[in-house]
């Protein structure tokens, strides 16, 4: 009977950590880099930028509908951070067997739509966003220079009208970071679409 209850617990725990997702990151904790594929058809990682004071990390994708809303905020985020120093790096985390729309060739399409000014990344077999702990479109992670995880969540507190955000919290947080502070806060809620995991 020992024998059987131990067994059972085995394949309990195995099968629990089987389906469980990695916890992720918080903040203090340092970011993978990563070598994923973009739009354009070369590979990105952050080590491709020497000079960066840090990086924005968000996770999102073509198809979901809180995504689209924050489109034009993120390329206006690229554009201005850029020009800071602060890179820019969309992931696309959605498998395209369990979700079409968010193909790479769709991807390659919405870019050249919307006029994309930053790496649109694909990743590639979902091996990235688990370690990072992204769990809706968009996610966004803020790192420093050294990958040390700042910020985690939103971009701002009204998904549905970007004219009437009150609490922008990620570019507070790069605020922060450039006075030589920690964000505050350090993490909020991302709203959005669940990540499309394969079956």
């Amino acid at each position: 009977m020992k024998i059987l209850y131990s067994l059972l617990f085995f394949v309990t725990t195995f099968l629990v950590s089987a389906v469980t997702p990695a916890k992720g990151y918080a903040p203090g904790d340092k970011a993978t880099d990563f070598k994923l594929k973009s739009v354009d058809g070369k590979m990105y990682s952050m080590a491709d930028y020497k000079d960066a004071k840090g990086f924005i990390v968000v996770f999102t994708c073509n198809h979901c509908p809180f995504a689209k809303k924050y489109e034009n905020r993120i390329n206006d985020l690229a554009k201005k951070y850029k020009t800071k120093g602060y890179i820019l790096l969309a992931i696309n985390p959605n498998d395209p067997t369990e979700q079409p729309e968010d193909s790479f060739d769709l991807m390659k399409v919405r870019a050249k739509e919307k006029g994309f000014v930053f790496p649109y990344l694909f990743d590639d077999g979902q091996k990235i966003y688990p370690q990072y702990g992204a769990t809706k479109t968009p996610h966004v992670f803020l790192l420093d220079k050294n990958k040390i995880v700042k910020y985690i969540g939103a971009i701002d507190d009204n998904v549905d009208d970007a004219n009437a955000v009150k609490e922008k919290y990620l570019e507070n947080a790069i605020a922060a970071l450039e006075s030589g502070k920690s964000p505050s806060p350090e993490t909020t809620k991302a709203i959005g679409c669940s990540i499309k995991m394969k079956r």
